[in-house]
Order: structure tokens, then C-alpha cells, then sequence
């Protein structure tokens, strides 16, 4: 196995134990976004100079017993919405071209201190705001989307040219484009990573979380990057619980809610079959499968929209007065119709919320976690626009793919998306698993026990070896 074919927790066992060294991963991490990132475009900027400069003091301090932690001399990647101080960080928009913070980002400087070594800022949809991240490609298949957000995010991974990455999710942002790339991404509990120096999308639904190999390798990044910090006015100030999956644990014991409603209306019947079929996997591990009815599921998506839409246009503005032919055609008609949204129907999508966040606790009383789909569809062709169901009802893609990602943002729960498959053409499935409030641990837990029977997800083919 080449070294960037490794997945976290292997190559720090490997660095750990002398066999593999931070600059010779960093390098195989290099020449391989030299190899495929002309095809996929992950990437907006590559650090290559800086990222062998860290990768040489990560392997001094190792070397001389100074040892950080399981993420030291990892090669990453960051959204390109996350500030990193001497690197350039455009939200892929022309309107912060040339943009270099000063500071770094609470998570940015989190990982510096764990030893990670930064290859370069991974390309997002323009702000966030959509779901396919037009500019990159799907390693799997490249006249396929990788999803969005953090489609660069996701894509680096899925190619071999990061080890892991960090993403947004607002409206499913991480877990979207892990699952049409087929990797692992988790969207913690909303305030337990800190999002201060990260661009916004909407302050209310926005999260910061890892796009691994494994679900280990999540859990490892997610140590990393949890804790109270007072520049986030959203951050939770709570004991700290470590949340990598326990090796060889079952599932005994553990109720997995399988919803009658909502999250299996208006789906693949590919995505379907293979969801069902990891529903199975995880019954056989011991899991009790419990029947649950998802509350209040005809306002999920007009509570999102709600919610998100009218957000991200305060957060624009004044950019929006100012150089509003600077913004991507498709985020600029969102942003300009976020100011026609009435404050009456802003404060109705609050108060839906905070129903839905009762009625999403009562039901969490009743299971330990909900499986399903992450996505309804798997990857669509770049510039489609459209799915047509098998009932006739045609919906744009970015509906589709936010459609089962929204109620965990509007929620704040976390939720995971792990690979459970391909379809026909060789595109991948997520199963999504969606837990209590800071229940972390539980839904790395059993995504950890399917991962072990399915066993992990390849490198994306298509691609260069």
C-alpha cells in the first residue's frame, strides 16, 4: 500500500512505530495531487513548499521524543472558508480574491497544535452556498459532481491527496459530499467545534467537522478540534468525552430507529436497497431496529430554507450593496431573494425550530440513533439540474441532496454519513446515523461496528495509481 493510501489511524501507527515518516507521507501526498488534481480539482491553493517545512519539524519533534498525538505529521486539507494566517482564503469567490488573514482560525490553530501538516485550502461552493462545488470533480467518476459544500474537501480525501480534511455543514455540507465520494463525514453537535475565523453561511445551522477514511480516523479528528472557546458565541462549555470508537464492541443492546416517514420518500431505489441492507448489517451486530415516525417532517425543508436563507444574506450585505456582480450567478440570485424574506416568516421558521428540536428529543428517548440515507440519489452528472422521481415529481438537485441532510442542521445533532456501497454505475451510498445531543461517541460507535463488516472504503477509482 503507497502511503497516501493510508488512512489516518494507520499512518500514525506507522509514524508512531518509525516505519513511515511525516515528510515521506507529506511527499506521497504531493506527487499524488501532482498526479490526479488536474482531473479532480480539489484544491485552490497547494501549500507544497510549507506543508515540507511542517512535515520536517513534525519528524524532528518525533524523532527527538516529542510526540503530539495520533495527528502529528498527518498531511490535511481545510475548506477554503477556513482562515488560515500567511495563506490565502477566497471562500472560492472572486469577492475575497487575493483575501489573507492574519490569524487563524480556532480550528486551524487546533490542528497546528496537534502536529497536522497543512497541504492546502480545498475548493467549496462559492460561500457555501450550494450543494454540487461545480469546480471540482468526483475522483469516482469526473463527469460527476462531488457534492458541496465541501466538495474539494471530500474529493481530496476520496483521491489520496489529503489524509483527511475539514468541512462546513449547513445544510448537510459535510455529509453530502462524503457520501457521493465515498468517505466518512461527521457534523458534530452544534457548539462543540468552535467556528470562530471560519466564513459563514448561517450562523444558526453552520457546523465545523472532519471528512476521514475511517470512522476512527474521525473520531481521532474530532479530539482535536472539540472545546469551548469564547469566540464562538454558539460554543458549548461542557466536560470534555473522548469519542473514538471502542475496538471489537457490539452492538447489544443499541436501538437503531429506521424512520416509516420522510427519509426513504422520494429515493434511489439503489440507495434504498443498499441502505437497507447496512440496516440489516447492523441488526446482525446485535443492534434492536425500532420503526420511528419523523416529527413535523412537512416543515423540515421550509424551516432550513427559512432559517438559512435570510442568515447568509445579512452576513453578505454589505458585499451584496457594494459588488454584488462579483458573486457566482446562482449565489447571487439566492442572496438577493434572502432580502425579500419577511422578518414574520424568519421568526415562524425559529419557532418551528425549536418545536422540532422538542419533538426530535422525545423521539431520541425512544432509540439510541436514527439510520438512513444520507442523500436520496447518489452523485449527479455536472450540470444536471434535476432528479425525476419514480412518482413523477421532479426536484433540483440541490433540494434533493439537502432534503435528509436538514433536519440534523436544524436540530443541531450530530450525524455522520459512512460508505454502505455503490450503485450500478459505480457511484457510491451513504448510511446516515444521527444521534442525541453531544452523542458523538454512540454514533461513532456504531458506525465503527458496520465499518468493521463492510470493511473501509478504497481509494477513488477512475484515477491514476
Amino acid at each position: 500500500m503507497k502511503p497516501y493510501e493510508l488512512s489516518l489511524t494507520q499512518a500514525s501507527a506507522a509514524i508512531a512505530e518509525g516505519s513511515l515518516s511525516p515528510v515521506e507521507l507529506t511527499e506521497a501526498v504531493l506527487t499524488r495531487i501532482d498526479a490526479v488534481d488536474a482531473v479532480v480539482n480539489a484544491y485552490v491553493t497547494v501549500a507544497a513548499e510549507a506543508a515540507r517545512a511542517q512535515a520536517a519539524e513534525a519528524e524532528r519533534e518525533i524523532a527527538a521524543g516529542r510526540r503530539r498525538g495520533p495527528l502529528h505529521g498527518i498531511p490535511m486539507a481545510l475548506k477554503d472558508l477556513i482562515d488560515t494566517a500567511g495563506m490565502a482564503t477566497t471562500s472560492s469567490s472572486a469577492v475575497r480574491a487575493g483575501r489573507v488573514p492574519a490569524d487563524d482560525s480556532v480550528v486551524a490553530t487546533r490542528l497546528k497544535e496537534a502536529g497536522a501538516v497543512l497541504v492546502g485550502k480545498a475548493h467549496t461552493h462559492e460561500f457555501a452556498y450550494g450543494l454540487t462545488t461545480p469546480q471540482t470533480r468526483n475522483p469516482w467518476h469526473p463527469d460527476h459532481v462531488p457534492g458541496g459544500s465541501s466538495g474539494g474537501s471530500a474529493a481530496a480525501v476520496a483521491a489520496g491527496t489529503a489524509t483527511f480534511s475539514l468541512g462546513t455543514d449547513t445544510g448537510g455540507s459535510i455529509r453530502v459530499p462524503s457520501a457521493l465520494t465515498g468517505v466518512v463525514g461527521l457534523k458534530p453537535t452544534y457548539g462543540l467545534v468552535p467556528r470562530h475565523g471560519v466564513a459563514s453561511l448561517s450562523w444558526s445551522l453552520d457546523h465545523v467537522g472532519p471528512i476521514t477514511r475511517t470512522v476512527k480516523d474521525a473520531g481521532l479528528v474530532l479530539d482535536a478540534l472539540a472545546g469551548y472557546h469564547p469566540g464562538d458565541p454558539a460554543s458549548l462549555d461542557h466536560p470534555y468525552e473522548a469519542h473514538v470508537p471502542r475496538p471489537g464492541a457490539g452492538l447489544d443492546g443499541v436501538r437503531v430507529g429506521v424512520p416509516v416517514n420522510y427519509y426513504f420518500d422520494r429515493v434511489d431505489p439503489q440507495v434504498e436497497a443498499a441502505v437497507r441492507q447496512a440496516l440489516a448489517s447492523l441488526a446482525d451486530l446485535g443492534a434492536c431496529l425500532v420503526d420511528v415516525e419523523i416529527p413535523m417532517s412537512e416543515y423540515i425543508q421550509a424551516t432550513q430554507w427559512g432559517l438559512m436563507v435570510p442568515e447568509a444574506t445579512a452576513y453578505h450585505e454589505q458585499h451584496l450593496h457594494t459588488t454584488p456582480e462579483l458573486y457566482g450567478p446562482d449565489v447571487r440570485v439566492l442572496l438577493e431573494a434572502g432580502a425579500l424574506v419577511p422578518a414574520t416568516d424568519y421568526l415562524r421558521a425559529q419557532r418551528t425550530r425549536t418545536l422540532m428540536r422538542e419533538e426530535w428529543s422525545r423521539l431520541l428517548h425512544e432509540v439510541d440513533v436514527i439510520a438512513a440515507p444520507t442523500v436520496p440519489a447518489t452523485a449527479a452528472r455536472a450540470g444536471q439540474e434535476t432528479f425525476r422521481w419514480a412518482d413523477g415529481t421532479v426536484e433540483t438537485v440541490s433540494d434533493a441532496y439537502v432534503r435528509l441532510a436538514a433536519p440534523a442542521n436544524i436540530t443541531g445533532l450530530p450525524a455522520l454519513s459512512v460508505p454502505a456501497g455503490f450503485d450500478t454505475a459505480g457511484l457510491p451510498i451513504g448510511l446516515q446515523l444521527i444521534g442525541r445531543p453531544l452523542g458523538e461517541a454512540t454514533v461513532l460507535h456504531v458506525a465503527d461496528a458496520y465499518e468493521q463488516v463492510r470493511g473501509p472504503a478504497p481509494l477513488a477509482g477512475h484515477l491514476p495509481v
